[in-house]
């Protein structure tokens, strides 16, 4: 039934002006702040542990801001994978930024553009691929029929979906080799056989990809963080350098930065992030790389302070 309903829900929204489908998604995401659901309450716990210093009503204040945000991307996405470049790029009222990816991306190396879940990320895809050829990552959702839809709607001129398997890694090399720009969500929880590493993420241990230090070791290519933010009558995109730690010759550092860029993009638009993805918990498959990695540094504490 899922496989029936879901797209078709979708399709639907596709035919929305913005304007109506951001009224709809706040509603929805109105209904979700009053139904104190499972949203409700990862997105609650996750914006009390990443910014302790609000206080009880600024942090209620900014979770039901995200909720809303959050349903408008959703009500928005269709419209995106439907219409053509040329519809999204009269939405983008202002790009800020963009000499900074021009720049990162004429020294021939390659460019890994970093998109966190952030304001709308549906939008960064085509926007890339308006400046050089894209290769994104694309990870097949559950619902076969909305598995297809996605792709179809991401699978636009200048843009190539790669798996997320072995072949999409070469892929992802092969476009940074030509010069060619790749498009990355660093922020998702890595799969069980990714490589991964634990690392700080607004203060808190957070399992983390270890596949962009691993592309930019092999290629030397460059980093920016960008996103589009929803601003009234259509998307702002903006676009940041990566930290420089990214570019560290120690991965856990170059990750260290990989989750600094990704923070240095929240910051600009809190309300905006997707803080009801269940970010901070651990696969069982890392369970044991956590509780090594403690124990090790409980030992150099205990090391260090009893010589």
């Amino acid at each position: 039934m899922r496989n029936i309903i879901v797209p078709q829900v979708f399709k639907c929204l596709s035919w929305l002006p913005l304007s109506a489908a951001r009224v709809l998604g706040a509603a929805i995401g109105q209904c979700m702040w009053l139904a104190k659901g499972r949203s409700h309450r990862i997105t609650l716990k996750n914006i009390r542990t990443c910014f302790p210093q609000l206080s009880p009503q600024e942090t209620q204040k900014l979770t039901h801001q995200s909720l809303i945000e959050t349903a408008k991307t959703a009500a928005e996405v269709s419209l995106i994978w439907r219409n053509s470049w040329s519809w999204l790029e009269s939405k983008i009222v202002a790009v800020e930024g963009e000499d900074i990816l021009r720049a990162e991306l004429a020294k021939g190396r390659g460019l890994i553009a970093l998109a966190p879940h952030l304001g709308n990320w549906e939008v960064i895809a085509p926007y890339l691929a308006s400046v050089a050829p894209l290769t994104a990552m694309y990870q097949p959702v559950a619902i076969p029929a909305m598995d297809k839809l996605i792709l179809a709607g991401r699978s636009k001129s200048n843009i190539n979906m790669a798996p997320t398997n072995r072949k999409g890694v070469l892929m992802l090399l092969k476009a940074l080799q030509q010069g060619n720009i790749v498009g990355i969500l660093p922020d998702q929880l890595p799969k069980k056989d990714a490589g991964a590493e634990l690392a700080s993420f607004f203060g808190q241990e957070t399992l983390t990809m270890s596949l962009v230090h691993s592309l930019i070791t092999r290629t030397q290519s460059r980093a920016i963080a960008l996103f589009a933010k929803r601003v009234p009558g259509g998307f702002k995109v903006i676009v940041l350098p990566a930290d420089e730690a990214i570019y560290s010759e120690d991965p856990l550092i170059s990750i260290r930065g990989l989750n600094a860029s990704v923070e240095n993009c929240v910051h600009l638009a809190p309300a905006q992030y997707q803080w009801e993805y269940n970010r901070f918990r651990f696969p069982k498959s890392h369970q044991l790389a956590r509780e090594q990695k403690r124990n090790l540094f409980a030992c150099k504490q205990h090391c260090d302070t009893n010589p």
